[in-house]
């Protein structure tokens, strides 16, 4: 298969420019050119035009003066030519194109000292297309010179089997780095799954072996008491052994087994309530530990990808490296916050506005602190997307940050930037954590179930973070980009809440 040079059409383009700048020099060069020789002949057609009409002009012989400059004007390049008296009144105008442009060339005629007149005399400029029409032959010269050239190239440029090789392997590698990429993300996301089944598994192997600790405990405490119970019947027969052989004529072996039997029962009484006793006393701190046990087991459930959500909180902080915020006076500090409270409503408003998250209200009224501002969504039905909205009321307000706060830094006010962090209610303080943590300026966070990130995989894209350290940055996941429908969209939002917010972009 015989593939064609690289870039050719870029070749092409570029032997054509060259060509229509090496035409353009032509062309300018040539009209210097003659523009010199022209006005040499011009000067000289006056001087001799004076020469042979100064007596006519001094007589102001009209006849004469026209038959001497109709004589001039028979030159291709002359078009008008003007002869005036010593009063500079025209004498003769002679020439058939009196409004084409050119160059004028005017003299004054003289007889000794005294002017007795003057002659005007205009050359034609010459087009463009007369030039290009002169040069043809140089023209078609340098396009069959240029088109010699792309053909030479389309056909030395051309890759070789070995160029085509070393393509078709880099092309390979570059294929095989992709498919590893995607395999380290899917293992990252195994591994993090196996980690919280890990983390799952030993809770409940911390639960079972505490279980099986204290059953353990127990049986040793109720073997031990059967050992004494053993015992204690042992030590009654023997002390009462001789007493059963001297009594052996007056009591029936039924009285002596009587005895005994309330012996070995006095004995399992006392026993039993030493017993009863003393896990009465050890309940409450079983108790506790079960419940602690209970409570590990309920946090690593919290993190469970499989649970169930219906209300997302989207959290926003400023990314105030410097703690400028608390320094600033609070006469700056306050209607700062309020402008940010004001634009965070009344993004919140429109963007509940699109039929794409009906179904999906506010439950709390958010606000500006030194902290942030954070906002509670609820699904008041099964097929809401909670979470679509979540993610979309965080990058609305994000893009309206960003535009607030470099209009301010124009302005040379204060102003910060911010980021973003959505999660499903049960995980806000984590991802408030993870924001003060990892977060940086403009980014917004992720951390949602399954259900959640199902919801949003229509519409973004997101990425897992990087050598996570903890469970929660395993399960988090940073906003990557959307879909041209949902950019679009909050573009829209976005115009709509500035051109409401119009007036109170800034403060004083």
């Amino acid at each position: 298969m015989t593939y064609l040079a690289p870039r050719q059409g870029l070749f092409a383009i570029i032997l054509l420019v060259s060509f229509c700048l090496q035409t353009l020099l032509l062309v300018i060069s040539t009209d210097q050119q003659l523009s010199k020789s022209r006005a040499l002949k011009g000067e000289q057609m006056v001087a001799q035009l004076i020469d042979e009409a100064r007596l006519s002009l001094e007589n102001k012989d009209r006849v004469s003066l026209s038959v001497i400059a109709n004589r001039y004007t028979s030159e291709q390049d002359v078009t008008r030519i003007l002869i005036k008296d010593n009063n500079d009144d025209i004498l003769v105008p002679v020439g058939n194109a009196p409004m084409q442009q050119g160059d004028t060339i005017r003299q004054i005629a003289t007889k000794g000292d005294a002017v007795i007149g003057s002659v005007a005399l205009t050359l034609k400029d010459i087009s463009k297309g007369e030039i290009i029409a002169m040069q043809w032959p140089f023209v078609i010269g340098m396009l069959l010179l240029h088109l010699l050239l792309w053909l030479i190239y389309g056909y030395l440029a051309r890759p070789t089997k070995e160029q085509i090789n070393a393509i078709s392997r880099d092309i390979s590698e570059l294929h095989r780095e992709q498919f590893r990429q995607l395999d380290q993300r899917g293992s990252e996301r195994d591994y993090a799954r196996s980690s919280y089944e890990d983390d799952r598994r030993a809770a409940d192997v911390e639960v079972t072996q505490s279980t099986v600790d204290n059953t353990t405990t127990a049986d040793a405490s109720a073997a031990v008491r059967k050992l004494n119970i053993h015992g204690a019947v042992n030590s009654y027969i023997r002390e009462h052994q001789g007493a059963t052989s001297a009594d052996a004529d007056t009591r029936t072996d039924t009285e002596h087994d009587s005895d005994i039997s309330a012996g070995i029962k006095d004995d399992v009484d006392a026993t039993s309530k030493a017993e009863l006793a003393h896990h009465t006393e050890n309940k409450p701190s079983e108790t506790s530990n079960n419940q602690s046990i209970g409570k590990a087991a309920h946090g690593s459930a919290g993190l469970s990808a499989t649970r169930t959500f219906d209300s997302v909180r989207v959290q926003i902080v400023f990314h105030d490296e410097f703690n400028m915020l608390e320094r600033l006076a609070p006469a700056q500090r306050l209607p700062y916050l309020a402008l940010c409270t004001q634009l965070l409503n009344q993004a919140t408003t429109e963007l509940l506005k699109q039929p794409l998250l009906l179904g999906v209200s506010v439950i709390n009224e958010p606000s500006f602190d030194d902290k942030g501002a954070s906002v509670l969504l609820k699904a008041d039905n099964s097929h809401a997307k909670v979470a679509l909205a979540g993610v979309m009321l965080g990058k609305l307000y994000l893009m309206l940050n960003k535009i607030i706060h470099d209009k301010h830094i124009e302005l040379s006010r204060f102003a910060l930037p911010a980021k973003a962090g959505v999660s499903d209610d049960a995980q806000s303080e984590a991802m408030m954590h993870l924001l003060h943590g990892i977060g940086k300026k403009e980014q917004m966070l992720i951390l949602l179930p399954n259900a959640g990130l199902k919801q949003i995989s229509h519409h973004v894209q997101v990425q897992s973070i990087m050598r996570p350290t903890t469970v929660y940055e395993r399960e988090c996941a940073i906003f990557e980009g959307g879909n041209d429908a949902m950019i679009q969209r909050l573009a829209d939002v976005r115009n709509a809440v500035l051109m409401v917010d119009n007036q109170e972009a800034s403060y004083s």
